[in-house]
């Protein structure tokens, strides 16, 4: 039996195995990051794929020294510095700039604390979109309680304790979106600025990310169809009732802003928690190179979505239509990379 390792060595040397392909894997994020290449970049230059720098990146794998040697390269670091069990930052990199200085540095606690503001302002923020849709739900079924002679109020009153309710929700929706605000506003550099993480934060913001992948999945599903069918309530009152005035009509209105309301709040909310992870990895609609173009649009989103705003409330009032007004917002949402893209192309063309 000499010489046989026994079990306790055996777990030392599989726990330093792991413990190299996460540094491994937290240096070649690094190295991605700071010469601003997304995955698929990386890849295209590697000649593999995307799926395999995914691997390495979560340490579900480790490249070969041919591919490592590449890296060094492309890089521009030691092979040793790949290879090494230490964590210490290269001093050079491909491509890296003045900008490189002013990455904020994110650590665990730091990252940890976003997500968990994140998570929580994800339902107090679809709160408050579902309060916005609803608010004139008491107004219409007063309002048509009334005129049909179901209640024994005047028009006049039910309208006026049908717009006092929907103050009062839009006032606890407004209050929603202001905390909200101002308890994330701290890490509103992380949607804005170049962040560098530390050891450890890319592989756990990846793994609750894929924790979390199927609830993302089945809540923006499910809004999506219940926006959807959100008209059905009014097709199946015509059909029973044609175009005679019923309360029915009233309701299927009311049950449409319903439907339409709890689909919006689980597109919202599972959209936000997907995007705080997407920000701390800076994929997606936060990579460096959208960030920078962001950072071009400056004070055009704050107008885009005031006129957005300002346009949905006259149609509603206007109009008294707060059962179709509220399509405004997901075209809006639709149209909003369109116009954005259209920006860009003038200031280019502009110099």
């Amino acid at each position: 039996m000499l010489g046989l390792p026994d079990a306790g060595e055996k777990a030392r040397d599989y726990e330093k195995e792991e413990n190299t392909k996460m540094i491994l894997a937290d240096k070649i994020i690094d190295l991605r990051k700071k010469n601003g290449w997304s995955q698929e970049e990386l890849a295209e230059q590697l000649g593999v794929s995307r799926q395999a720098v995914s691997k390495w990146e979560s340490a579900q794998s480790v490249p070969d020294m041919g591919r490592v040697v590449q890296m060094s390269e492309l890089f521009g670091v030691s092979t040793d510095y790949l290879l090494k069990d230490s964590i210490e930052r290269a001093d050079t990199a491909v491509g890296a700039d003045e900008n490189d200085a002013a990455e904020r540095t994110v650590g665990m606690e730091e990252a940890n604390a976003f997500l968990g503001a994140r998570f929580k302002n994800a339902g107090r923020v679809a709160l408050g979109v579902l309060l916005c849709i609803l608010s004139p739900v008491c107004l219409i079924l007063l309002g048509g309680a009334s005129e049909l002679g179901l209640i024994g109020l005047s028009e006049a009153q039910a309208s006026g304790l049908g717009l006092a309710v929907l103050l009062l929700m839009i006032g606890g929706a407004v209050a929603l979106f202001v905390t909200s605000g101002l308890r994330i506003s701290r890490f509103e550099y992380m949607e804005k600025e170049n962040i560098d993480t530390l050891y450890g934060v890319d592989g756990m913001a990846r793994e609750r990310r894929e924790q979390f992948r199927p609830t993302f999945v089945r809540q923006l599903t499910v809004g999506i169809v219940l926006c959807v069918l959100a008209v059905i309530p009014i097709f199946v009152s015509l059909v029973i009732y044609g175009e005679k005035e019923s309360f029915a009509h009233v309701l299927s209105i009311a049950a449409l802003l319903v439907l339409a309301g709890i689909g919006v709040m689980l597109i919202v909310r599972s959209s936000m928690i997907w995007g705080a992870f997407q920000r701390l990895l800076e994929e997606g609609d936060y990579s460096r190179e959208v960030k920078e173009r962001n950072r071009s649009l400056g004070a055009f989103n704050g107008i885009y979505w005031g006129l957005v705003t300002a346009g949905y409330l006259a149609w509603s009032f206007a109009a008294d239509s707060w059962d179709r007004s509220w399509i405004i917002w997901p075209v809006a949402g639709v149209a909003y990379g369109a116009v954005c893209g259209i920006v860009r192309a003038l200031r280019r063309k502009n110099g």
